[in-house]
């Protein structure tokens, strides 16, 4: 039967030849002894032998494969993927592993899931990507070689960050398990962290998920706890650092109006900034300091600074020459600020300055109701006085008159005024030899160096 076969083919193809000529009759021949039908992939292909063979020959069908299969080709080409790294795929013929002519749903493939070893197709199954069903990653209709290793192709639709950190999600995420994020380098980006910054967790800064085009101020994720109220403006690190917002404070006050020096360097901001408004800050000490020593003796508003400063302020200075009109010299300089000012003209710095306005009178109004003191005494010491009778009583005191007392001129009767009468009759009355018979000029005769010696030309 098989020779009979045989022969009527023979006997068919010269008839053929005789008739079509020798390519067409190739053709005619190789239709006639097609094994079966084409796998329904190659169906359209179904009576054109010549794309997949050579008449009569075998030895050119994988090139004419890779004629059409020509991403296979590159594959071996680059030595990439299943075709080019696998050995038998390199040397053999495609028909060894492929054979066709089985039928249109015939698996011409012959792919072993459970014993496929996915490190030949570029693309390694680690972890959790081991336990996946192929199916998962393959879509029916597309073919193994076109599915795309990117992690966001086939996990898009659970991606967190919606696209916004793009398609590398293995620059943060490994197959072991999508919730064990690799430590990210922010240091790569435009703000690198550090300080505090390196504690906080991802979502309190980029809320939302959005990781791209963030502002980088600080008040941007700070303006809600910001003290000041954005009355200082958006440069918070002009005064602030990341590693303590609370204690590490870079402000140079000495650049404001109000230097700090003394004990105000070290005083804490709060204590003289009560509220959050550090703009237009009183300059003034009383506005921070109660006057809790003078009480209101030195006027309504102290001026704290003419007298203390900031290093100690019970160590104060007071020019009483230059701040008053009322130099302190001699004893003066060794008194106590009370022993003139009293709590009762405390109020009020406008003091008299007489003498007699601090000083009892010791003479008991003896030198007139309202002695000059200052015409005899001086701030050195009070009992070193000074009197010229000459210059200010008009009575120049010479010869013995010069050793005499005051009060051998001057008694209780007669020191209330200082009119004394000059004449000599009015004190030498008493002891007039004369008895006022030469009358009451007794200078026309006598004189103040010797009442003794005598000139009577006159």
């Amino acid at each position: 039967m098989q020779r009979w076969r045989r022969g009527a083919v023979v006997i068919v193809g010269f008839l053929l030849l005789a008739t079509f000529g020798y390519t067409q009759a190739q053709r005619l021949i190789e239709k006639l002894v097609i094994p079966g039908p084409l796998v329904g992939g190659h169906s359209k292909f179904e009576g054109q032998c010549e794309k997949c063979h050579e008449p009569f020959s075998q030895t050119t069908q994988s090139r004419l494969c890779l004629d059409c299969h020509k991403e296979i080709a590159a594959d071996r080409q680059a030595h990439t993927r299943f075709h080019g790294r696998q050995t038998d795929a390199l040397n053999r013929e495609c028909r060894a592993c492929h054979t066709e002519h089985k039928g249109r749903n015939a698996d011409i493939m012959q792919l072993d899931r459970e014993r496929f070893d996915h490190d030949l197709a570029s693309y390694r199954l680690v972890d959790a990507h081991r336990t996946v069903e192929c199916n998962s990653c393959h879509a029916s209709q597309t073919p193994f070689h076109k599915t795309s290793s990117l992690c966001v192709d086939c996990h898009r639709k659970v991606d967190a960050h919606k696209g916004r950190l793009g398609d590398r999600c293995d620059n943060c995420h490994s197959p072991t398990s999508w919730r064990n994020v690799k430590a990210f380098d922010h240091g790569k980006t435009k703000f690198p962290l550090h300080g505090a910054h390196k504690d906080v967790a991802c979502a309190i800064c980029h809320i939302g998920e959005i990781y791209k085009d963030l502002a980088q101020t600080c008040v941007s994720c700070h303006r809600l706890q910001d003290p000041h109220a954005g009355q200082l403006g958006d440069r918070c690190e002009q005064c602030h650092d990341d590693v303590d917002w609370r204690k590490n404070i870079n402000f140079d006050h000495n650049r404001t109006r109000f230097q700090l020096i003394g004990q105000h360097a070290s005083v804490a901001c709060e204590d003289c900034h009560g509220s959050p408004s550090y703009k237009d800050a009183p300059l003034a000490c009383e506005k921070c300091h109660r006057d809790s020593y003078h009480l209101g003796r030195l006027g309504v508003i102290a001026r704290c600074g003419s007298c203390h400063n900031p290093f100690a302020w019970n160590k104060w200075k007071f020019d009483h020459a230059r701040q008053t009109s009322y130099p302190l010299t001699g004893a003066h300089q060794r008194l106590k600020c009370e022993s003139c000012h009293s709590t009762k003209n405390a109020a009020t710095l406008k003091l008299p300055v007489t003498c007699e306005s601090c000083h009892k009178d010791d003479h008991q109004g003896h030198l007139g109701a309202q002695p000059k003191c200052a015409s005899c005494h001086d701030t050195s010491a009070w009992s070193h006085w000074r009197f010229d009778h000459g210059r200010q009583a008009g009575y120049p005191l010479i010869g013995a008159h010069a050793r005499l007392k005051c009060e051998s001129c001057h008694s209780e009767k007669n020191a209330a005024s200082l009119k004394i009468p000059s004449d000599c009759a009015s004190c030498h009355r008493k002891d007039d030899p004369h008895v006022g018979s030469f009358g009451r000029s007794c200078e026309r005769c006598h004189n103040p160096v010797s009442w003794r010696k005598v000139d009577i030309r006159n």
